[in-house]
């Protein structure tokens, strides 16, 4: 009795073993089927796609060859040399308030807003250069932009009039002066029939205009003033030179030579 009970018991637990077995077999085999059917419905990556890991490399690499490859590149292509961007990015981040995001380093935020004021790069440019989508070159350029302007406290130079101290032959002459205005040619696209308003000289006057209007105006103490060019007009605060009077050293032609030996 004791031979068979035994031979009975080992029956049945190979006749178990076998049902597990074949049951895992069965899933094993629904597993395969359901990642084979996956692959079919999902398309196959096309070969030259970066993956995150890859976009990352090329990123770095693109940031490490024009900050720290050398002060040259650093100037050539950010317009500044690699102490003073190492500043720039600490007080951004310290007192503008710029954070990092998730795979965006302040380093490659700055080098990116660098770019596109120094060379005027559109965002295909710099989304290619730097391996970013348009819509991240500027979303990250306005967060640059707004950190930057808190930060005028520190980067404005308030203007320090000249006095009888002066001994530059170019500026002695002017006592109480804060400074020279200048305008600046923008590329910008406007209707025809506001084209006339933004063309050369007159553009001067109304961006003058406007920086004095406005609620947040240009304020020059009482007392001092800023030298301009005809472009601008000749009221309180601003001197403009005599029309049709030579006052560049190139209208003099040789007797400006001359008085300089």
């Amino acid at each position: 009795m004791d031979v068979r009970r035994r031979s009975i018991m080992l029956f049945v637990l190979l006749h178990q073993m076998c049902c597990r077995s074949f049951m895992l077999l069965c899933l094993l085999i629904r597993h395969r089927d359901a990642l084979l059917a996956k692959q079919r419905r999902e398309p196959r990556r096309k070969p030259g796609l970066y993956t995150m890991t890859t976009r990352i490399n090329a990123q770095l690499s693109h940031l490490h060859r024009i900050v720290e490859l050398g002060d040259v590149q650093c100037v050539v292509n950010l317009r500044m040399n690699r102490q003073a961007f190492s500043r720039l990015c600490y007080l951004v981040s310290t007192i503008g308030g710029l954070v990092e995001s998730r795979y965006v380093r302040i380093e490659e935020k700055v080098a990116m807003f660098l770019s596109i004021l120094g060379h005027h790069k559109k965002n295909r440019v710099i989304g290619h250069d730097y391996r970013r989508s348009g819509h991240t070159i500027s979303t990250h350029f306005h967060e640059d932009m707004l950190s930057i302007l808190k930060l005028h406290p520190i980067l404005l130079v308030k203007p320090r009039p000249l006095d009888d101290n002066c001994s530059n032959e170019s500026w002695k002459w002017f006592k109480g002066c804060l400074g020279a205005l200048d305008g600046t040619f923008i590329t910008i696209h406007v209707p025809t029939r506001d084209k006339a308003k933004y063309r050369t000289r007159k553009a001067d006057a109304r961006v003058l205009r406007d920086a004095l209007t406005r609620d947040d105006s240009l304020k020059v103490p009482r007392g001092f003033y800023y030298l301009c060019d005809n472009g601008y007009a000749n009221v309180e605060g601003f001197l403009t030179p005599y029309r049709r009077v030579r006052y560049f050293k190139d209208a003099w032609g040789n007797r400006a030579f001359c008085n300089a030996r």
